[in-house]
């Protein structure tokens, strides 16, 4: 199994292997948890069966759909039916908080970043808001954006100055509020999305074939038991920011796989 590389590695590595370790024990098989270097290399690695189970974003997840026939949509956090973003700024950008979604024209000529390029949260369904503002990649300093690679790059790049704004989903921005990384002195919200679905366990297509007879299925219900009062499942819930995991359908990230072909992303 794998996930996207959306945040720190300090992070993924407290939390993957521990998710592998309840997951060998649920499913009666030895998991392992295998890192990637960015999601492009997850999306390869599921379309070549190197991987059997992987965290994605709406995007990637939609791009490793396409790409394999017949993968299995598992389950989604409880909060990624209505996942958002939000655009941060360095108080030397001269920007200010909005509310409409105009106000994204404020950022026009302005050093702005976004996360991976394959990232739903960092780059897709930002890309997308903005369009709806009038506001065009080509319109920032320097005539582009950047790509940090992460979410948590993102922060950090925005509170030093590199860049004078920037998107992130607004999961990772409450927690590095939380912990004290992002300072409120040094970067501060803008704007925030209107929701959108977003991240998702894929599995492959053949796992009842090389397992047993109903294994994907195992896997759904071992996902979706997860709950607070077990110690170890606790972690993993606070580490995925959400109370527990609900059913999700292929079908509820159409409107991703659409903006994804809008924007070039999907082809």
């Amino acid at each position: 199994m794998s996930a996207i590389p959306d945040q720190n590695p300090e992070k993924l590595n407290r939390l993957y292997p521990l998710v592998a370790r309840v997951l060998s024990r649920q499913l009666g098989v030895p998991v392992r948890y295998v890192p990637m270097v960015d999601y492009a290399a997850a999306v390869s690695a599921f379309r070549t069966g190197d991987l059997d189970l992987v965290w994605f974003g709406g995007l990637t997840g939609v791009q490793a759909r396409l790409l394999k026939p017949g993968a299995r949509v598992i389950a989604q956090r409880d909060i990624d039916a209505n996942f958002r973003s939000v655009f941060i700024a360095n108080p030397g950008s001269g920007l200010r908080p909005f509310v409409p979604m105009k106000g994204l024209t404020a950022l026009r000529g302005k050093r702005f970043t976004f996360g991976s390029e394959s990232s739903t949260s960092g780059r897709l369904m930002p890309q997308w808001f903005l369009a709806q503002a009038g506001v065009q990649p080509r319109d920032f300093a320097g005539g582009a954006p950047g790509f940090s690679g992460s979410h948590d790059a993102t922060i950090a790049l925005v509170q030093s100055g590199a860049y004078e704004a920037g998107v992130v989903n607004e999961q990772v921005w409450r927690s590095s509020l939380r912990s004290g990384k992002a300072n409120r002195a040094k970067v501060f919200l803008l704007w925030t999305t209107p929701g959108y679905p977003d991240y998702h366990w894929l599995a492959q297509p053949n796992l009842d074939r090389r397992f047993a007879p109903g294994f994907t299925d195992k896997i759904r219900a071992s996902i979706l038991s997860w709950r607070q009062k077990d110690p170890e499942q606790k972690i993993i819930l606070e580490l995925f920011g959400a109370q527990q995991f609900t059913t999700a359908r292929p079908e509820d990230y159409k409107r991703i796989e659409s903006i994804g072909r809008q924007i070039g992303l999907i082809r």
